[in-house]
């Protein structure tokens, strides 16, 4: 999944105000359980502060009992990622935009590549969806393809 490729910017600046080592990933459990709980926003720049707020309000509030554990941040970044390409902007620029909101770097070729195997599975489920008469369905997948692909 496209979030397993995440990094934080400030991922260095995180462990020396949590107090111990973390990892580079931004949707690892342990980074979500730290930014959920443990990390005193305060010792943070004013910048990293904003980028990690932004960053909990997004992906971390779900209502789940297992959370931040338990998968909505890392289906809401994929579905972000959709939705930022669907909006118009190319995967160089999605991957400008998560640098500059949340502070995440991803190589713009890992953005192209989730995008064209987004297009590859709403294919499959377009083809699906037609073969058990579920026309609704698959013109919508056919709808996000498009607008995906331009």
């Amino acid at each position: 999944m496209i979030a397993e490729k995440a990094r934080f910017r400030s991922s260095r600046r995180l462990e020396r105000v949590a107090g111990f080592r973390l990892p580079e990933k931004a949707f690892h459990g342990l980074v979500l359980e730290t930014l959920s709980s443990r990390l005193d926003f305060d010792r943070l720049d004013p910048t990293t502060r904003a980028q990690l707020l932004e960053f909990i309000a997004d992906f971390l509030r779900c209502g789940c009992k297992k959370s931040p554990n338990c998968g909505c941040p890392e289906r809401r970044f994929a579905a972000l990622i959709i939705e930022l390409r669907e909006a118009g902007l190319d995967h160089r620029q999605i991957s400008a935009h998560l640098a500059d909101v949340y502070g995440i770097d991803l190589f713009p070729a890992d953005i192209l590549s989730y995008l064209e195997d987004s297009v590859h599975v709403l294919e499959a489920i377009a083809d699906v969806a037609a073969l058990q008469g579920r026309d609704e369905v698959a013109a919508g997948a056919r709808e996000h393809i498009r607008t995906l692909e331009r």
